[in-house]
């Protein structure tokens, strides 16, 4: 991949932050796939994934704020799901682009299904990459517990190590040269040394939900009930859990399922498994 793959494009959001998306081009009179990261990461998720769908049509990759190149909010308490859903709808006049399907991993999944209920039209389609309505507690205690709070490390061997003791679990099978690749995405070098390449107040966003729990999403799961949907699930994932994976599908019976074994918190969309169920599932989708 070269940089000339995407574009790097910039908008501002309602309350006049400067927000970043990268922008793949691809077959024009396709419905575009909009990919949202999970709560730490970054539109440096998808490079692999994004330049595989611009074969066939247009990808945005999406930095919500506080990550990536998107600017910080002074103000922590709006890292929060309703005004990324708020940044989104900018992103999406910003692009030119009315109709989507969404690529959402862990949060960016919980985005889309806001999405479904305060702007179903703009959904051709949403893959859930091991996310549900209901998180499971012991994974949201886990993520509090070490957002914002890591250490700082001075050179990219250390932040290959503290990626790989952040998520070891979710790819035990991963190698030296994934954990180098995977803190190239999750750091950025700063006057010579990596540093996380996100807001580390976001950490106290998380931390300050009532109670440590995550919100209610059933109701706005229902929404999606119309729209096509895709949900992958990490086999061993603490987030997603077995029991919220089969509600999901009884609540909507249509619902496409794929069990990515090997994985726990997220997939990273790479497995073979996900490639043809992510291929399959665009195919029909405009």
């Amino acid at each position: 991949m070269t940089a000339t793959t995407w574009q790097d494009r910039y908008f501002q959001s309602a309350d006049g932050l400067r927000l970043h998306y990268r922008d793949y081009p691809g077959a024009a009179g396709r419905v575009p796939v909009l990919c949202l990261p999970g709560l730490t990461r970054n539109c440096r998720d998808f490079e692999t994934v994004a330049p595989r769908i611009q074969r066939s049509r247009r990808v945005l990759c999406a930095d919500l704020r506080g990550r990536g190149l998107s600017q910080h909010d002074p103000n922590w308490r709006n890292y929060h799901p309703g005004t990324y859903v708020a940044d989104v709808a900018l992103l999406l006049a910003d692009a030119g682009v009315d109709r989507v399907v969404v690529l959402g991993t862990s949060l960016g999944g919980i985005v889309a299904m806001i999405m479904a209920a305060t702007m179903p039209r703009v959904l051709a389609g949403v893959i859930l990459n091991d996310i549900g309505p209901d998180v499971a507690p012991e994974g949201q205690a886990r993520i509090s517990s070490y957002v914002g709070r890591a250490a700082p490390v001075r050179n990219w061997a250390e932040a290959a190590a503290q990626s790989r003791a952040t998520s070891g679990l979710a790819w035990p099978d991963a190698t030296d040269e994934d954990w180098s690749r995977v803190a190239r995405r999750v750091y950025r070098e700063v006057d010579g040394v990596p540093q996380l390449d996100m807001d580390p107040m976001i950490g106290e966003a998380v931390r300050a939900a009532p109670g440590g729990a995550a919100p209610d999403l059933w109701p706005v799961f229902a929404a999606l009930k119309p729209i096509p949907v895709l949900a992958l699930r990490g086999a061993t994932s603490d987030v997603l859990s077995p029991a919220t994976f089969d509600r999901m599908a009884r609540e909507k019976p249509d619902l496409e399922r794929v069990t990515v074994a090997g994985r726990g918190h997220a997939p990273t969309l790479d497995e073979p498994e996900c490639v043809a169920a992510i291929d399959a599932f665009l195919q029909g989708r405009g």
